[in-house]
């Protein structure tokens, strides 16, 4: 199995926590993509992915899976270990509802801001910006960690008492904004916490 990625950039981020988290990083080769020179829309790497973008995962028999959900739905059924995706259908549901709010509305948020509010990429990757969607967006994400500031004051994790791909993409998400420098309130002292604890995870800590 092969991982296309760029390390440390949000969505690799969260590919390689949920290895981390079921044990498996040693299971995979990490290919890394020149992204900076534009190898993610190369003819080459879109006959791979058609997304043009990273990370995406290509099997033993050549079948390639793009879409952090995606990818992280096929390493935590290939491989032992709690569950981050649920266990019965009712915590599928929920872990999908919260990783899609924190993935739209806080990663993605972000993502739009830093690309289209800010030089992002710079011009020879960021070849169209709309500025004041950028901002927009901003004011979305910081919205989204109060809506998620809200749902910590009654639970351990986002989608309810154990660690999920839910958490792994909104820890993604701050962790993006803070390289975007989009702050989180200082009132938002759930977030915080709960952020705090995550951080220690050894998947995360490492």
């Amino acid at each position: 199995m092969k991982i296309y990625d760029v390390e440390a950039f949000p969505n690799p981020v969260r590919v390689r926590i949920a290895l981390a988290e079921k044990g498996a990083t040693d299971k995979v080769d990490f290919v890394p993509v020149d992204l900076m020179g534009g190898e993610h829309r190369s003819e080459t790497s879109r006959a791979k992915n058609p997304d043009a973008a990273v990370p995406y995962m290509e099997l033993e028999d050549g079948t390639c899976i793009s879409q952090c959900t995606a990818i992280t739905e096929y390493i935590d059924g290939a491989f032992d270990g709690p569950s981050l995706c649920g266990e019965n259908p009712k915590e599928r549901a929920v872990v999908h509802m919260m990783n899609r709010r924190a993935e739209a509305g806080l990663l993605d948020a972000v993502g739009a801001y830093f690309h289209h509010a800010t030089p992002g990429l710079g011009p020879d990757l960021e070849t169209y910006q709309n500025r004041e969607w950028g901002e927009k967006q901003r004011e979305n994400a910081t919205a989204m960690m109060g809506y998620l500031d809200n749902v910590l004051a009654d639970n351990d994790y986002l989608a309810g008492t154990q660690f999920s791909m839910a958490d792994i993409t909104a820890f993604a998400g701050l962790a993006f904004a803070d390289f975007a420098k989009v702050e989180i309130p200082s009132d938002l002292t759930n977030l915080i916490a709960w952020r705090e604890r995550v951080s220690a995870r050894p998947s995360i800590a490492a």
